[in-house]
């Protein structure tokens, strides 16, 4: 049977798909693709990395630990030095890393966009503290607002392919901290019901938070079995220094089961070695060490492997957000991360570029790409980012959910069996058949689950695309940004219980 003679539905089939190409997710892509082809360290070079970091632990150690911390520490195992350095040896840290959380969830307000970071599964979200809104038309830029950090946690709830949403700027608007960090949660939790994250300046208002959370989910029992939220805490200011705040911030998430992103981010070359080995070592020392720490407290406590080396531009000592070596960077430590079976989170995504323009668009992929094929399991900063994280943009939330599809569509690869050779489909198309494969069942069939289509790409020819009104990419950003925000706010939080939040705390959003 040719292509030719198959009947009936094909219209009404080929109709259906064209209607719903590029309008929402397809079956080519999903959260969880698995990566984890692409290895930047070969198995003796990741065991020189464990070698190192075990290593720094041991005979470097870290200074700057809080009294609680160093007694928790030294009662495992652990020993403090005559000059303040917490030392942490190898046989303590691979007993604790046994008892490390795997396994585990970061949990949506819907179970249907519950994250599953295990593997090598991928998902894609945002994260960052940008200080100023990117405007494309007027090229003018602003501080960011309360107001913008909602609109964007709606943007990243309207578009498929960003998985989870974690504070993308700050609330310059608010100049007090407390309410600053309070308003930052419930402006994400507001947002989106995907997984959400924020951080906190102090572990008072992070329990000040936690009774937030409570009311949002019906009490302390339903929040420690779902928690919505996934705090992110730089524990350590690099080179080896605990933060004396953010050790505070572990220890109310391990009090409360909150998830935990735990983060060290030195700039390779300036708060880390200038190699490019030495940086993934030091990092992955120090986030071993915040792994340490929160399973001491709470064995199999939900925490990601956070080492995150930045790249300075050595000539200026500038961050580097989206050079080449970025990408290669958190592709080891993905690496590392899989080698400990720990879930992982790594940035990519965030150019230097201050526009979404050319460089903005290579920067974020090939970064972004990087990870996902070393199996990043969340990957933040990919959506909005701009100027080495200190800028970000609405209406490249619409344009990097197109990225991001690509990407997952790219590390999924394609599967080879008997079926997708095409051995016979082949066959009948060229002897006796139509001569192509365009109107062949198994083209249509496949054209969903195979093929991505981005929603903002132009593919039209040069010829439609001259003769098209709409020829600008990024004004038709814009005007698809305006829509979604356009669209009825959220609702799933309720009347009754925002009423009871607002009543109950400082929030500042109208």
């Amino acid at each position: 049977m040719t292509g030719t003679r198959r009947g009936g539905g094909r219209a009404a089939r080929m109709a259906e798909r064209q209607g719903g190409a590029g309008s929402g997710p397809t079956e080519a892509i999903w959260p969880g693709i698995e990566g984890g082809r692409y290895q930047p360290l070969t198995p003796t070079e990741v065991a020189m990395v464990d070698e190192t970091a075990m290593r720094i632990l041991e005979e470097i150690g870290l200074k700057g630990a809080t009294d609680f911390c160093a007694r928790t520490v030294c009662a495992a195992g652990g020993r403090m030095t005559d000059d303040g350095r917490l030392l942490m040896p190898e046989t303590m840290v691979r007993d604790v890393l046994k008892t490390a959380g795997r396994g585990f969830k970061l949990y949506g307000q819907k179970p249907e966009y519950d994250i599953d970071p295990s593997g090598s599964r991928i998902h894609f979200g945002t994260s960052g503290a940008a200080v100023h809104i990117v405007d494309s038309a007027t090229q003018k830029i602003r501080e960011s607002t309360l107001r913008d950090l909602y609109d964007m946690a709606r943007l990243a709830d309207a578009l498929p392919n960003i998985h989870m949403f974690q504070r993308t700027v700050v609330a310059r608007d608010l100049t007090d901290p407390r309410e600053m960090d309070l308003n930052t949660a419930y402006a994400c939790l507001k947002g989106t019901v995907k997984p959400t994250g924020t951080s906190f300046g102090s572990a008072d208002v992070m329990d000040e938070a936690v009774g937030m959370l409570d009311i949002l989910m019906g009490g302390s029992e339903a929040l420690r079995a779902r928690p919505p939220i996934c705090v992110s805490t730089c524990f350590i200011v690099p080179p080896l220094t605990f933060a004396e705040e953010a050790l505070g911030v572990i220890e109310c998430a391990a009090r409360h089961g909150i998830p935990l992103k735990l983060v060290s981010a030195g700039q390779a070359g300036a708060t880390s070695p200038a190699p490019l080995a030495g940086a993934v070592a030091q990092q992955t020392a120090e986030v071993l060490a915040g792994i340490v720490y929160v399973n001491l407290l709470n064995p199999g406590h939900s925490a990601t492997f956070g080492a995150l080396p930045f790249v300075s531009d050595l000539r200026t000592g500038a961050m580097s957000g989206g050079s080449a070596e970025q990408g290669l960077l958190m592709a080891a430590c993905a690496q590392m991360a899989r080698f400990y079976d720990i879930p992982c989170a790594v940035s990519a995504g965030m150019t230097d570029s201050k526009m979404p323009d050319f460089q903005a668009g290579y920067e974020k992929g090939y970064t972004e790409l990087l990870a996902a094929l070393a199996g990043a399991n969340l990957v933040y900063e990919a959506a909005g980012m701009y100027g080495s994280l200190l800028g970000c943009s609405l209406e490249s939330f619409v344009l990097d959910n197109d990225v991001i599809g690509s990407v997952m569509r790219a590390t999924r690869g394609f599967e080879v069996s008997r079926e997708t050779l095409s051995l016979e489909t082949i066959r009948e198309t060229c002897i006796g058949g139509s001569g192509h494969f365009l109107g062949h069942d198994q083209t249509l069939q496949r054209m969903q689950t195979d093929y991505y289509y981005p929603a903002m790409a132009d593919r039209r020819t040069p010829q439609e695309w001259d003769a098209a009104s709409n020829k600008d990419l990024l004004e038709n950003a814009r005007i698809r940004t305006r829509e979604l925000l356009s669209a009825p706010e959220p609702t799933h939080i309720s009347p009754e219980t925002d009423a009871e939040i607002r009543a109950r705390f400082p929030i500042r959003l109208i």
